[in-house]
């Protein structure tokens, strides 16, 4: 079981998101109003809570959408759960698609820092069923490959 810390969004794409307390979630689209939403398969992207936190204790400054992430999410080791596992949060059902990314041009974290975790930590979802998420909703596994 997860919890849901922080949810970001943007308008643009390459930008970092912004904090939002709760967000529509469209199915075979995304999130409502975020610059990542389309019909592909990394439409919300996620990453664990436990990695920001330990990225901040080795002295990186980071907010909520920092990363370029959409849900962060406490309880789950994401990188290590296998594609194709899917999350439920309300009536939102999210379909793990990828992990991680490659980076090809070194975000501002990565320039601060020397290091940037979304590439590895992070992973991507299309949304299978739509509905609202809202900071602090609990998130469940529903089912894996």
């Amino acid at each position: 079981m997860g919890k849901v810390m922080a949810i970001c969004t943007s308008e643009k794409r390459g930008t970092q998101k912004n904090y939002v307390e709760e967000a529509n979630f469209i199915e075979d689209f995304g999130i409502e109003t975020d610059a990542h939403a389309g019909k592909w398969h990394r439409q919300v992207s996620l990453i664990s809570f436990e990695q920001i936190e330990d990225f901040k204790a080795r002295g990186g400054k980071v907010e909520p959408g920092a990363f370029g992430e959409n849900l962060i999410v406490q309880g789950f080791d994401f990188k290590n759960m296998p594609v194709g596992t899917i999350f439920k949060c309300n009536g939102v059902e999210l379909e793990m698609t990828q992990i991680g990314k490659q980076c090809h041009h070194h975000c501002q974290i990565y320039y601060q820092v020397g290091d940037c975790i979304m590439p590895r930590e992070g992973v991507f979802a299309k949304v299978l069923k739509g509905g609202t998420i809202r900071v602090g909703d609990e998130m469940l596994v529903k089912e894996t490959p």
